[in-house]
């Protein structure tokens, strides 16, 4: 755990900026949040009939684009001329950036609250974005209401070696080493809002997998993220929202993060500003109190939800919550994550100098010797309702809590349902908004909710 005050997610605020501001010019993020608040409403282009344009590795960006036969060569071709209500079908093939982009694609064009902007997989298609630049998909420039669903976004892991990131340590401004997947940028040009990422498999990025930054109203949901995080210098964590910013006085749900399939994140490489090893969590909601690098936006006073998760096998904790607050995390399964052995104190569910955190209904299954979850200078924490297993270790406790072995079908193969014997069955609070697990099953199926990520079927 990094030291109170300082950032976890450094990592996200260079990485997009480098690859936007020519070399050499101060990054001042204050005069950038100024900068964006001027710029809150992005252009919006009006239409009569919302078109849909395809995509093809082997089509051509002098086409049309209007045809499955007439295909755009490119995902930029499209993204350069949306309008609300555009859809954008992505067909089979390898898109890559070219040496002078930054990333794959940049989406900069806005729907409205009534005609999205949908950019997604061709029916039975799988497209593969991959990329060594530091985004796959750029979401800037205060962008909103798009939809980002059934793709995937593969990162330049692959491609380097743990020592040659090694060597890069101190080397902030290489995306060979740093590259994010999914970056959502609030920071330049207004703060996107209204935007899903849905469904997508985002891995083998050395820096974040799923980032949202000084953005609202953002669904992350049914992704498989995994294999990110390791070779970046920033200190990255696979799905992260950072800095939470206020589209309007709503308090509710605003932000939600569910039904993740979250696995093998792990920081390898000491964060630059304390040389050490901080992050590599599953998932992160870090700031939304708005108190670092001269933030102007004030606390975020919506919700945010994080539900139904599945975390397993990452570096950090499964969910960790930092200067944040307005956060209910209910009904996830964590399982042996925390392994980095720098990150001590971690556990399976983090809440760190926190207000106003609901912890429930959650398994914690413990790495051995380490803290099933860990507390630290929180007010108005709520804990009940978990099931604990595989340590004693346990910072905070509710009434309701249970210390058990959770009975999962299979975990040796990553399998987390819940055997019959489970005393996770039927033990949960009663939730009555929740009515899926993780796997779209109905909830509750028995007399109650149960524990964890998934129902048990009787």
């Amino acid at each position: 755990m990094a030291t109170p005050g300082l950032s976890l997610t450094a990592s996200l605020l260079l990485p997009c900026l480098l690859s936007t501001i020519v070399s050499g010019d101060k990054i001042n993020t204050s005069v950038l949040d100024k900068a964006s608040q001027l710029l809150t409403k992005p252009t919006l282009y009006s239409q009569t009939t919302p078109k849909t344009y395809y995509v093809s590795a082997t089509g051509s960006d002098s086409n049309t684009g209007l045809s499955t036969t007439s295909a755009f060569n490119t995902i930029q071709k499209a993204a350069n001329l949306t309008n609300p209500g555009d859809t954008v079908l992505i067909m089979n093939g390898i898109y890559k950036n070219t040496p002078s982009q930054g990333q794959v694609v940049k989406i900069t064009r806005s729907g409205t609250a009534s005609a999205w902007i949908t950019y997604k997989a061709f029916p039975g298609h799988f497209p593969k974005i991959q990329h060594n630049a530091w985004h796959g998909i750029l979401i800037q420039d205060g962008a909103s209401y798009i939809e980002i669903n059934g793709l995937e976004v593969i990162g330049n892991n692959a491609n380097i070696t743990l020592n040659y990131a090694l060597s890069q340590k101190t080397n902030t401004s290489n995306p060979l080493t740093s590259g994010n997947c999914i970056s959502i940028d609030g920071r330049k040009n207004g703060h996107p809002h209204h935007i899903r990422i849905l469904n997508n498999k985002v891995h083998d990025c050395g820096g974040g997998g799923i980032s949202a930054i000084r953005t609202d109203y953002v669904t992350i949901e049914g992704n498989e993220v995994f294999n990110n995080s390791w070779y970046s210098p920033y200190g990255n964590s696979a799905i992260s929202l950072w800095q939470n910013w206020r589209f309007d006085s709503n308090t509710g749900y605003k932000m939600f993060v569910r039904k993740n399939k979250i696995y093998n994140n792990r920081q390898y490489i000491p964060w630059f500003a304390t040389g050490k090893i901080t992050d590599g969590h599953a998932i992160i909601i870090d700031d939304s109190k708005n108190t670092q690098n001269n933030s102007t936006l004030g606390a975020y006073t919506g919700r945010t939800l994080i539900e139904n998760n599945l975390t397993y096998k990452n570096g950090g904790a499964g969910i960790t919550t930092y200067l944040s607050e307005h956060i209910d995390i209910v009904h996830n399964t964590n399982y042996l994550n925390n392994q980095s052995p720098e990150i001590i104190k971690g556990g399976q569910i983090t809440a760190n100098s926190t207000s106003d955190v609901k912890i429930l209904s959650n398994i914690l299954y413990a790495f051995p010797n380490k803290n099933v979850n860990f507390s630290w200078n929180n007010t108005n924490l709520t804990v009940n309702y978990n099931l604990y297993a595989n340590s004693t270790l346990i910072s905070v406790k509710g009434t309701n809590d249970i210390v058990a072995d959770p009975k999962f079908v299979n975990p040796s193969v990553n399998d987390f349902k819940l055997q019959s014997t489970s005393p996770a069955i039927n033990k949960g609070l009663v939730r009555t908004g929740l009515t899926s697990d993780f796997s779209g099953s109905i909830r509750p199926s028995g007399t109650g909710y149960d524990i964890g990520a998934y129902e048990y079927k009787f």
